[in-house]
């Protein structure tokens, strides 16, 4: 970190190591969409005096493609050496966004070199792998963090509160639907990456999105106790980006129960093998006694007690309730900035001020846990109690 102070103004200058991010979610949601735009702004403003300002260095293993985003993005810095960006002082912050597998070596290799880090999770491809990376960051005393991106999003934000105000009285469920039809890629070019669909490259319906219904749970809804999964490979065979066919062997589809410690039921359905009829590509319906809400990516609607119609069930006749109507829209009461942006400031501010962050690599190994525990029960057809994760 360098420290610049002119005009009576201290400027932060974060030299932050982004390791992976010439990948799709690294390249839109990390770099340009957070540290870009964060430096377009004039940096994180922490008072009238001081700011922060973050120094990105890209690094990656294909050179032509780290100069190419960095010539796109006015990136000055970026390697393919990982070693020479740890050893220099000025980057204080070491970022990864690479493929899963990858990502606990190179963390520790970061947190040996003493910087603070943040990384995209999965954070490791095992509960274990995980919560020792945790406990690492811990022992050496780095600042810590894990992407959890969703608590952010303008539809989850206005869901949050209405719980915090307790409009549904006492929560009795949650019903979420996730997902979208990704093609094969044999006519039509596939919006995903081959790998999320081989076993053996760490890809998986169940490890990519357990990992976020767990912090999304635990943080709107209360602590996950028990899991019941039932994965499926739906789509059999693929196409990669250079058009070959391969055979998927990874889940791409779960359908999956949670059991609260509070006694709510959550219940997902994610699928890249699904076609899209409803609001948004994901949605999560809350029932309460005393209302309801279904929540989207950026928008959320509420019905409370008094607005519920007296349905009655009878097959013979087409309904004379319509049931979409006697929905109240959740007004926008502020600005809703990229959620992944929102995290990444808080996490600077975290390094430079010591500020609170509690979504830590502990947070990142409780989502590993889901996600194995998930795999578990859908090998054994059975429900699984998740066992604590101590600080």
């Amino acid at each position: 970190m360098t420290v610049i102070t002119m005009d009576k103004q201290t400027t932060y200058k974060l030299g932050i190591i982004m390791n992976g991010v010439t990948g799709r979610m690294g390249t839109n949601q990390h770099l340009i969409r957070s540290i870009c735009a964060i430096i377009k702004q004039g940096g994180v403003r922490l008072n009238d005096a001081e700011v922060i300002m973050p120094d990105p260095i890209l690094i990656g293993r294909n050179e032509a493609k780290l100069a190419h985003l960095a010539r796109q993005n006015d990136v000055e810095r970026y390697s393919t050496d990982l070693d020479s960006a740890l050893a220099d002082p000025h980057n204080v912050i070491y970022f990864d966004s690479q493929t899963t597998g990858r990502r606990a070596p190179a963390v520790k290799k970061a947190i040996d070199a003493g910087k603070h880090v943040y990384c995209e999770k999965p954070t490791a491809v095992t509960t274990e792998a995980a919560y020792e990376l945790y406990q690492y960051a811990k022992k050496a005393g780095v600042k810590q963090g894990v992407v959890q991106d969703k608590l952010w999003l303008p539809g989850l934000l206005k869901l949050k509160s209405l719980v915090d105000t307790g409009f549904f009285g006492e929560i009795l469920s949650v019903r979420g639907e996730f997902g979208y039809w990704v093609y094969e890629g044999d006519v039509i070019a596939p919006q995903r990456p081959s790998w999320n669909y081989r076993k053996e490259d760490d890809g998986g319906m169940i490890i990519d999105m357990l990992c976020h219904w767990r912090y999304v749970i635990d943080n709107l809804f209360g602590n996950v106790r028990a899991v019941s999964c039932l994965g499926a490979t739906h789509i059999k065979k693929r196409w990669d980006e250079q058009g070959k066919p391969y055979k998927c062997t990874a889940d791409d589809s779960a359908y999956s129960t949670f059991e609260l410690e509070n006694g709510v039921v959550v219940h997902f359905n994610s699928s890249w093998a699904v076609r899209v009829r409803r609001d948004d590509l994901l949605t999560m319906q809350v029932d309460g006694t005393k209302g309801s809400a279904v929540a989207g990516l950026r928008d959320c609607v509420l019905q409370h007690y008094n607005e519920t119609p007296r349905s009655i069930w009878n097959p013979d006749i087409d309904s004379p309730i319509d049931h979409f109507k006697n929905w109240t829209k959740v007004p926008a009461q502020q600005e809703y900035d990229n959620a992944f942006k929102i995290q990444w400031e808080m996490f600077l501010k975290h390094v430079v001020k010591d500020t609170p962050f509690r979504w830590t690599l502990l947070e990142g190994a409780k989502g590993v846990q889901l996600a194995e525990y998930g795999l578990k029960s859908w090998e054994e057809r059975r429900w699984l109690e998740l066992p604590e994760l101590k600080p």
